[in-house]
């Protein structure tokens, strides 16, 4: 009797999804942004500045949030240039706030005042200043732990803090935008401190998207494989070559292709933002009990779990075999520095 009326339901509810997916993907509910104010942390480069000038063209009022002065000013015109054919003045429609998030809550409060008073309140919120930092577990100094949950989680908590209650005041909705990462979903080799961070930033937006929900404020988390920007070339620098070869499976995105995506989900009121394959695959396994905000995700996780997760064995496998092969090498390079040094000198009093 509990198979029978098990299969009903399904008969029943897939249909519906299937019909409902299809009709959220070409007729979407979106929110509008021309005329609003978009505030965007880490607008000077990279990811965040892509969503600036996404956003502009979209006729958005934008304020750039950063810690250096003159990237900043960069950033800006860029912005302005991108939005030059929309009507009215375009040098009117950005602004610009140095200022580090890893700082003092004052200033931050202070910025976002002085931001909403020239372009009246905050009605989307896109969190993209961050860095991350590879290494070996053992090797990571404490300061840089402190660094990276505090850029990457708490400068996102404070200014999100800060936004979200005058929101809350105003009522008429509005948008937050968490920048996590493929490393807050699946710990890497090299990413025990960084996956840990973004990681937070997950759970922190899972669980404000279940209060603000009844506010009419929707939450996006946007999940960046790879992407080329400065940030990117930065943590190069120092990666380890194991860390290198795992996170190249996903490939290398550009700035832009991200913040469009990211743009078109917030906009549609979806949780998940990511693009390439393993990104999907990826968000899709690890759904868990995240929020539920579009049927064609929902049927994702419902029928392509079993064998994403066949699939994901397979790259875990790959990952494992790199590692190990790189132990290998280093295995080996050690034991001909310990080696070498005593055919040197037998060799040398051969000769004398």
């Amino acid at each position: 009797m509990f198979g029978v009326i098990l299969s009903s339901l399904v008969c029943g509810l897939v249909p519906y999804l299937v019909i409902r997916a299809l009709w959220c993907h070409f007729y979407p509910k979106r929110h509008h942004l021309q005329g609003k104010h978009v505030l965007v942390t880490g607008g000077s480069s990279g990811i965040g500045l892509s969503v600036a000038r996404q956003v502009a063209l979209l006729g958005a009022k934008v304020t750039l949030v950063a810690r250096n002065v003159e990237r900043l000013q960069k950033a800006k015109e860029e912005v302005e240039s991108a939005c030059t054919k929309l009507e009215g003045d375009s040098s009117s429609r950005v602004q610009i706030f140095s200022v580090d998030l890893a700082g003092r809550r004052e200033n931050i409060d202070t910025a976002i005042k002085e931001a909403e008073a020239s372009q009246g309140p905050v009605y989307m919120l896109v969190n993209c200043a961050g860095f991350s930092r590879a290494q070996v577990f053992e090797d990571i100094p404490q300061s840089l732990v402190k660094e990276l949950i505090d850029v990457n989680l708490m400068g996102s908590f404070t200014v999100t803090q800060e936004v979200v209650r005058g929101m809350k005041q105003r009522g008429e909705g509005g948008v937050v935008v968490f920048t996590s990462s493929q490393g807050g979903l699946v710990g890497l080799y090299g990413f025990t401190a960084y996956s840990a961070a973004k990681g937070a930033v997950v759970k922190l937006a899972e669980a404000l998207h279940m209060e603000l929900k009844p506010h009419g404020i929707t939450v996006t988390v946007c999940y960046p494989p790879d992407t080329q920007t400065p940030g990117f070339e930065e943590e190069n620098k120092t990666k380890p070559v194991e860390t290198r070869l795992i996170s190249e499976a996903a490939g290398l995105f550009t700035s832009d292709q991200v913040a469009k995506k990211l743009v078109d989900d917030a906009l549609q009121g979806n949780f998940i933002s990511t693009v390439g394959f393993e990104g999907f695959m990826l968000t899709t396994l690890c759904a868990g009990m995240g929020p539920v905000t579009d049927s064609l995700s929902l049927l994702s996780q419902m029928f392509l779990t079993g064998l994403f997760r066949l699939i994901s064995a397979f790259y875990l496998w790959s990952f494992s075999n790199i590692v190990r092969r790189e132990h290998e090498k280093k295995i080996t390079a050690g034991s001909r520095t310990k080696v070498f040094p005593g055919v040197f000198w037998t060799q040398a009093c051969r000769q004398e």
